[in-house]
């Protein structure tokens, strides 16, 4: 819009008029036009797009706020899970660290008792042979005491062999008479009147009484062994001591008389 410089009243004023001498200086300036509604309009165009810009901007300050509220909460959710997580394994630590202990003293007391059971066993394995060698000497204590008894045993019944009251009978008949022949399990018969030229002429022998079965062991005068043999094998067969002396009589006549 073009508009046109009037000067002030003051100006005027203060200035004597002056009747005007031809065309003036003002007259031959140019007009103005400043553009003034262009400019408005350019301003509210540019205030709305600034309002725009700023709207923009606040809700995506206020979007990005919300955002980092919702991350903030997020975070401090997961610090809190995060927190339990590491309240739940330190309690577990404490858990296993008390159960490692547990069984560490566990683990010492069966050590511990496995060397007691492991000594107990030595020793039970020591007193148990120190028993077997005495178990073994009592035995063998046991075994020549019972050696001892059936040999005595033996001596009483072989002597008892000759204590029946017929054995004097044939003592008298048979000319005979009973010594000891300085051992423990022998006898020895003797024989008078054998030899029809020296009545007191002696033959004897020596009568083994340590077995069952009877044996003799030596004779005077010196027998055949095989007459000798035949005669014990009847006794044995037959268990009666007067077989023996009666044979061995017999055997001891025909030697006197070869």
């Amino acid at each position: 819009m073009a508009t046109s410089f009037e000067p002030s009243f003051s100006a005027s004023g203060s200035r004597p008029t002056m009747a005007p001498v031809g065309p003036s200086v003002v007259d031959s300036l140019p007009s103005i036009n400043f553009g003034f509604d262009d400019l408005r309009d350019r301003m509210a165009k540019f205030t709305t797009k600034f309002d725009e810009f700023i709207e923009q901007g606040r809700k995506r300050v206020l979007e990005e706020r919300n955002k980092f509220r919702i991350n903030v909460v997020e975070l401090q959710e997961d610090q809190r899970m995060k927190k339990r997580d590491i309240e739940i394994v330190q309690v577990k630590t404490v858990s296993y660290q008390q159960t490692l202990e547990k069984e560490d003293a566990e683990t010492r007391e069966m050590e511990a008792a496995i060397a007691s059971l492991s000594a107990q066993r030595d020793a039970h394995l020591a007193t148990r042979d120190s028993l077997k060698q005495q178990i073994a000497q009592t035995q063998a204590e046991i075994e020549s005491r019972l050696a001892a008894q059936r040999a005595h045993a033996a001596q009483q019944e072989a002597q008892q062999r000759f204590n029946v009251p017929e054995l004097d009978f044939w003592i008298t008949n048979l000319c005979l008479r009973i010594e000891g022949a300085g051992q423990a399990d022998r006898l020895k018969f003797v024989y008078t009147h054998i030899d029809e030229k020296n009545w007191e002429r002696e033959a004897w022998f020596e009568l083994v009484t340590s077995s069952r079965d009877y044996d003799v062991k030596h004779c005077r005068p010196k027998l055949e062994r095989d007459d000798v043999e035949r005669v014990l094998e009847k006794v044995n067969e037959s268990r009666e001591l007067v077989v023996l002396l009666k044979g061995m009589r017999e055997l001891f006549v025909e030697a006197m008389k070869s």
